[in-house]
C-alpha cells in the first residue's frame, strides 16, 4: 500500500508540474495575442499584438530578442508582483533575459512586436 501511495504521489506531482509549465506558454494562455509564426530546434518566433487597455496573463519567455513593429508602451508585472513600464520605438530591437510576467498595453496604439525566443 505504501508503494502504491508513493507512486500515486509522484504521478500527481508530475501532472501538476507539467500543467503549470504548459500554462505559462504565452501561445497557450493568450492565443489571440501570441502566435508562433516560426519554430525549429533553436528558436521560436512569436508575433504579439495587444490592443490598448488589454492585458495578457502571467506567462514565461526564455532569453529573447524583441523587435517593435510600431511604437508601444506596456506595463509588465513580474511573478513577484514588481511592475515596470516600458516604452519602445518602432524599429527598435532589445535583448531580454528569460522572465515570467504579465503584460498590459498602457499606450494608445496596438502593441505589435516580434519576440525571437532562444531555445537552450
Amino acid at each position: 500500500m505504501k508503494t502504491f501511495l508513493s507512486i500515486f504521489g509522484v504521478i500527481a506531482i508530475t501532472f501538476c508540474l507539467v500543467g503549470r509549465a504548459a500554462a505559462q506558454d504565452p501561445v497557450k494562455v493568450a492565443p489571440k495575442q501570441y502566435k508562433a509564426i516560426f519554430k525549429n530546434d533553436r528558436v521560436r518566433v512569436l508575433e504579439i499584438t495587444i490592443k490598448p487597455g488589454e492585458k495578457s496573463p502571467m506567462h514565461s519567455h526564455p532569453d529573447y530578442l524583441v523587435y517593435a513593429m510600431g511604437p508601444a508602451k506596456a506595463k509588465f508585472t513580474a511573478d513577484d508582483g514588481k511592475t515596470r513600464d516600458v516604452t519602445i520605438k518602432a524599429g527598435e530591437c532589445r535583448w531580454m533575459k528569460g522572465e515570467t510576467h504579465a503584460a498590459e498595453n498602457i499606450g494608445k496604439t496596438d502593441i505589435h512586436v516580434l519576440n525571437i525566443e532562444f531555445k537552450k
